[in-house]
């Protein structure tokens, strides 16, 4: 790409717990990536018009309510009905591994549990960039 990586770093729901996102979204800028972080509080419809405005490349859930069965799916669904589906849906937080599969079979990327160098979530986001938004 001639260009940099637009990411969209958000936190969905009453998580008020955003010091990982804050983490996430300075260690991608430090990987060349253009980050927009919408703050705490956002709602799925939120992030997905934000992600639509802003013309980005990803979407980058951080969560830790307990709620992603019900936050990545909806968000899924909204960018299905805005065509979409070419912009990844990843995250990050405290999801059961169970969910994770669940959720891949929904669409959604890869997941990152707590603890994963952000060395490997940009490695992943570049690679799926490069694969399925190279134009």
């Amino acid at each position: 790409m001639n260009r940099p990586i637009r990411v969209l770093v958000a936190k969905v729901g009453l998580d008020g717990h955003d010091r990982g996102a804050k983490v996430i979204a300075s260690s991608w800028r430090d990987e060349g990536m253009e980050v927009i972080y919408t703050g705490l509080r956002q709602t799925p419809e939120m992030v997905v018009n934000t992600a639509l405005q802003e013309d980005v490349d990803v979407i980058g859930i951080s969560i830790l309510s307990g709620a992603h069965m019900t936050v990545f799916p909806r968000i899924l669904q909204l960018m299905k009905e805005k065509g979409m589906m070419d912009v990844l849906l990843t995250g990050g937080g405290i999801i059961p591994e169970e969910d994770m599969e669940e959720l891949k079979k929904m669409g959604v990327g890869v997941l990152f549990p707590p603890g994963t160098p952000t060395s490997e979530s940009a490695r992943y986001i570049r690679e799926w960039v490069e694969k399925h938004r190279n134009f």
